[in-house]
């Protein structure tokens, strides 16, 4: 088994992508994965719970999806959101070419797909939805998070999932403590383990 991680930069091991059938934002789509990103199967379980809260997401402005991987929330905010500007960032080079390749597939014209310091340092968002890469560790984990939340826009939310056993509570008490003030953090459902948290820029 490969020792490499889905956020490793550049994967070492071969490219192969596949085909599979997936549901987005109520759609039947087929999309491409491959080894070396998150999930490359299917759906993950804590972005279905998180895409439960999709009707949450702002009809237009600029979205953030933090961490790709192969597209499944970028490609289900540009479906429910066509006004809207949907950034997909990730460090892994593999999944911002599989988000490409999904983008294309399914005809989107709304989906920026770039590298975290490709995006423009102005930008301000309307939303930011993410199943946060947990497994980088907790410091690399709050730098992303301290990164990202304080661009939310004025009254603008972020909606992220994070499994409870792997310290969705503590993430909690974190961000409650570490985000600038005016950002509130509640949580908004559990399910299946999960816990989707709800970051709001109150300013």
């Amino acid at each position: 088994m490969s020792s490499e991680h889905y956020f490793s930069e550049t994967p070492q091991t071969e490219f192969k992508p596949k085909q599979i059938h997936v549901v987005l934002a109520g759609h039947d789509a087929v999309v491409e994965t491959a080894g070396s990103v998150f999930s490359p199967d299917h759906v993950d379980q804590g972005t279905a719970v998180l895409l439960e809260q999709l009707n949450q997401a702002p009809a237009g402005g600029n979205i953030l999806d933090v961490g790709c991987g192969w597209g499944p929330i970028a490609l289900s905010l540009a479906l429910h959101s066509p006004r809207a500007t949907i950034w997909a960032v990730d460090v892994n080079e593999r999944s911002l070419e599989l988000t490409r390749r999904n983008v294309a597939r399914l005809g989107l014209k709304n989906v920026k797909v770039c590298r975290p310091e490709d995006v423009p340092a102005e930008l301000e968002f309307t939303g930011i939805w993410s199943n946060p890469p947990i497994r980088v560790g907790k410091d690399a984990l709050h730098a992303i998070l301290l990164e990202w939340l304080p661009r939310l826009a004025p009254d603008a939310e972020s909606y992220l999932v994070v499994q409870k056993n792997l310290g969705a509570d503590s993430l909690h008490r974190w961000l409650e403590a570490h985000l600038p003030a005016g950002f509130s953090t509640i949580r908004v459902e559990t399910a299946k383990a999960f816990r989707v948290l709800r970051v709001k820029n109150r300013l």
